[in-house]
């Protein structure tokens, strides 16, 4: 597949002379895992729709029914790993980061609405797309998870940022568990803003049509925050899982270690919850630096703004591609595909605490670092979050 048709890109012509901007991820046999091609795709589009009045407002869609974007294309980055012979991050991998933290920021930072339709599946880089957009649509299919931990590098893509604004201790449980999460867990820890069944997308891309948009984005958020809600069908979709163990993650938030967290998460008895258990299953099996990182990153990231924690981010991504945990979770889990990785840790207390200090250490200096300018020339988002 050629790169152009990796991310498809539409215009919709609107009724009172206004258009809607559609880019449509298309990388069908990986399930739109994001690669450097598309990730530059998008970041030109989305600059280009930025600046052009015609354009009222943007939809992130997938061409897929099965998955909205699976996350980032892992397999590639376990191949530069593998031929690396320096002790620095290998450059694709650092390009890769460097410009999926700037677009998932660009996307975050967008004055001009932007709508994800977060049908299927949403995993990983994935959800860095989803989580920053102004209007975030699921479905009844929708499947969501960061599951990082099972592949030794940790929830990125902005996580430092979001899985904190999530209630007491979800961001925490998610985040060590790779837990995968419904439409309705999404709504609840915030992660989404409407649930629409996904059989009524056609007519809701109608009313979007007939729409009386304006020049003002702030206007058009409105209507579209409106024209959403109207909508919405929340009977369609599963129960949530995740509101049922709000207690638990409340006191996850209060331990002062890793340890103590993990510890409760896996002495809780729910072998009745086949949930709960493959959440405790991931938990156990997963990598122990990954754990002792998303404990970290949560703490560090509390009073961060988003592109300190996009920057943060930067260093610990580039760390993990030298250590050797995250390229062996990947041998592992999507390569060799034996599901044995050999962690460098065999427990939590194990990992010397200097170790995961270095994933904190920047490489760079303020100036230096590749992703120094990020937020400078943002003006305040118009949208119902905020950066």
């Amino acid at each position: 597949m050629s790169e152009q048709h990796k991310v498809l890109f539409d215009v919709i012509s609107c009724q009172n002379g206004f258009a809607i901007a559609v880019a449509s991820l298309n990388k069908p046999k990986a399930l739109n895992a994001l690669d450097s091609d598309m990730i530059a795709l998008l970041t030109t589009q989305l600059l280009a729709w930025k600046n052009d009045a015609s354009i009222s407002m943007v939809i992130l869609d997938s061409q897929l029914d099965k998955a909205f974007c699976a996350g980032g294309d892992v397999v590639a980055m376990h191949t530069a790993m593998s031929e690396n012979n320096s002790e620095q991050a290998p450059p694709a991998l650092q390009y890769f980061f460097t410009t999926e933290y700037q677009l998932d920021y660009l996307i975050h930072s967008y004055e001009k609405p932007i709508l994800v339709w977060g049908h299927g599946i949403v995993m990983g880089g994935g959800l860095g797309l989803m989580s920053g957009a102004s209007h975030r649509i699921v479905t009844e299919t929708s499947r969501i998870a960061m599951p990082e931990i099972s592949i030794g590098l940790y929830p990125d893509v902005g996580g430092s940022y979001f899985l904190n604004k999530m209630p007491a201790g979800c961001g925490l449980f998610l985040g060590l568990t790779g837990a995968s999460i419904n439409a309705a867990d999404a709504l609840y820890c915030q992660l989404a803003d409407y649930a629409i069944p996904h059989a009524n997308k056609a007519g809701f891309i109608k009313r979007l049509r007939e729409t009386d948009w304006q020049s003002d984005p702030k206007v058009n958020h409105l209507m579209l925050f409106a024209l959403c809600r109207e909508s919405e069908d929340k009977n369609v979709l599963p129960k949530s899982n995740l509101v049922n163990y709000q207690s638990l993650c409340t006191d996850l938030a209060a331990y002062a270690t890793v340890a103590e967290v993990v510890q409760h998460i896996l002495a809780m008895d729910r072998s009745d919850d086949n949930w709960f258990s493959k959440a405790q299953k991931t938990l156990k099996a997963g990598s122990n630096i990954t754990k002792h990182l998303v404990f970290e990153q949560l703490k560090r990231g509390r009073d961060l703004s988003l592109a300190n924690c996009f920057r943060m981010e930067l260093g610990m991504s580039c760390h993990c591609s030298t250590v050797g945990e995250f390229q062996e979770g990947v041998r592992a889990l999507l390569v060799d595909k034996d599901n044995h990785p050999q962690w460098l840790y065999p427990s939590i207390e194990a990992v010397p605490l200097d170790v995961i200090e270095g994933f904190f250490n920047s490489p760079w200096s303020a100036e230096q670092h590749p992703l120094a300018t990020l937020g400078a020339s943002t003006g305040p988002k118009t949208s119902n979050k905020q950066v």
